[in-house]
Parts: structure tokens; C-alpha cells; sequence
């Protein structure tokens, strides 16, 4: 059983503080309203119901992950006892507001792209475990993508390439894999074009500017742009990338964006939760 089972599991027992405050309510069967207070894109659905379910409280689903939600427009109706709904609130609001401000800051992220690069968000990796999937989730449900290709490849980061000593020695290093190659770029064994020119000489796939410069990302796209050798070869930018910076990034030919805090440390998606009186 995982850290949110155990969770689970101990909410439905009786909880002897909801008999001492609820009394004679506490069985009373109620029916709570969760509301959206402003426009956004839901993540974290599925696993609410689940929670919901546990409860033993009956959920009418409004909307569904990746989703669009206006302010005041309602996501579910439950209905249940008194004691399971009031442990519900804070439960249901935790696992839906923050993956869906995350969703909703990548959605503003897509739209801003019009679909002319790749948008991805790596950063989800290094998250705490236990909310790692949440945030992947998130990421996913605002329309991005988790991986910076969707075929297998080898990353291979600043630290890789410190070890073997260069961009080139890097890449031979592991040229008897097939494997797409990723490899970062930043200047640290040679100008940061010459880097480019050997990770295209040495098979890259993918030539990511990890320094978050944009006079450094025009150096390499420069060296795309100059010779036929690099005819296949992609170009990735990261580091520091705002929403607004997007269309900017998409004219100058970038074909893929990694974005984290932007997107990771979006603010939460405000919700209610709200018993409501019946007719």
C-alpha cells in the first residue's frame, strides 16, 4: 500500500474529533458544490475520484483532466455523511488546485506557441517522489510534453560531458548506441558554436542550449542555418524561459522549449468548496 492508500485507509475510519463536533449531524447526509474561482485548466481529476470514492461519497463530475473551466462554473457535486464530506475538503482542493495551476500555465504556454515548437517541461523529474507522477500528470493534462523527444534517446547533460572531457568525447563515448542522442551545449570546452559543430560532426540529435542566453541560442541556430551537415539536427533552449518569451523564442527558430519554473511553479488553480442547502 502507497503513501496515499495509507492515507485513504485512515481517513475512513470514524474519527471520534467529528463525533464530538458534527453530534447527531454527523450521519446527516449533505451535498458540497467544488467551484472553480477562476478560469483555468483542470489536472488532477482522476485520483480526486479515486480519493472521493474511497470516502464512500458519491461524485457527479462536471469536467474531466485537461479540461477548460471558467470562474464559478462548477467541477463536481458529491454527495455523502457529514463526517466523510468535511475530510474530503481540504483532501479533494490538495490534489486538484496546485496540478491544475501547473496544467493551466501550460495551456497559456501552447497557446502562446500556436503549435510552430515543442514545448516540454523535464523539470518534473525532480520533484519530491511522492508528487512526481502529480506534476507529470499536470504537465501533460496543459497540453506539454514530458520528454524533450518521444523516441527513446540518451540525455546527456552538462555533467556527462565534464567527465569525458568535451562535447565530442562525450558523443564517441557512446556511439555504439543507437540511440538518439541529446547532448547540452555550454560553452565550458570550447565557444559555444564549435560545440555545436562537433555535437553535429558526432551524430547529436538534439543540440540543447542549456544556459538560458539567448545570444548563445542565436550562436547555434546560426550554426544550423550555415551548412547542410546540420540537416536533422534539432535545436532545444532552456533556462529561465517566461510564457512571454515564447513567441519571441518560435520566431528566431528554436525547434524545441524546455520550460520549468515558468510552468512548475505556476500558483494553484483557487477552488470552493461549499455545502449547499437542498429544496
Amino acid at each position: 500500500m502507497n503513501d496515499f492508500e495509507s492515507l485513504l485507509a485512515r481517513l475512513a475510519i470514524p474519527d471520534p474529533f467529528y463525533e464530538k463536533v458534527l453530534g447527531e449531524f454527523r450521519n446527516r447526509r449533505l451535498t458540497v458544490v467544488l467551484r472553480s474561482q477562476r478560469e483555468g485548466r483542470l489536472a488532477g481529476v482522476p485520483m480526486a475520484q479515486h480519493a472521493a470514492k474511497a470516502l464512500g461519497i458519491e461524485g457527479d463530475w462536471k469536467k474531466h483532466n485537461g479540461e477548460e473551466v471558467q470562474k464559478g462554473e462548477a467541477v463536481a457535486r458529491f454527495q455523502g455523511l457529514a463526517e466523510p464530506i468535511m475530510k474530503l475538503e481540504n483532501l479533494v482542493i490538495g490534489i486538484i488546485a496546485k496540478p491544475s495551476g501547473i496544467a493551466t500555465a501550460a495551456a497559456k504556454a501552447v497557446h502562446a506557441a500556436g503549435g510552430r515548437v515543442r514545448l516540454v517541461s523535464g523539470g518534473w523529474k525532480k520533484h519530491p517522489v511522492l508528487i512526481k507522477e502529480m506534476v507529470r500528470e499536470a504537465v501533460a493534462a496543459g497540453g506539454f510534453g514530458q520528454r524533450i523527444l518521444d523516441q527513446p534517446f540518451l540525455y546527456l547533460d552538462k555533467n556527462y560531458v565534464r567527465i569525458f572531457g568535451g562535447i565530442g568525447q562525450t558523443l564517441r563515448a557512446v556511439a555504439a548506441d543507437r540511440t538518439a542522442k541529446v547532448i547540452q551545449v555550454r560553452g565550458e570546452f570550447a565557444p559555444i558554436a564549435e560545440e555545436a559543430r562537433e555535437a553535429i560532426r558526432n551524430g547529436a540529435k538534439v543540440v540543447m542550449v542549456d544556459t538560458g542566453s539567448w545570444e548563445d541560442l542565436d550562436k547555434v541556430l546560426q550554426v544550423m542555418k550555415a551548412g547542410k551537415s546540420s540537416s536533422g539536427v534539432q535545436t532545444a533552449f532552456a533556462g529561465g524561459i517566461r510564457i512571454e518569451d515564447i513567441p519571441a523564442l518560435v520566431r528566431k527558430g528554436v525547434d524545441i522549449l524546455d520550460i520549468g519554473a515558468a510552468i512548475l511553479d505556476a500558483p494553484w488553480l483557487e477552488l470552493s468548496y461549499d455545502v449547499v442547502k437542498e429544496k
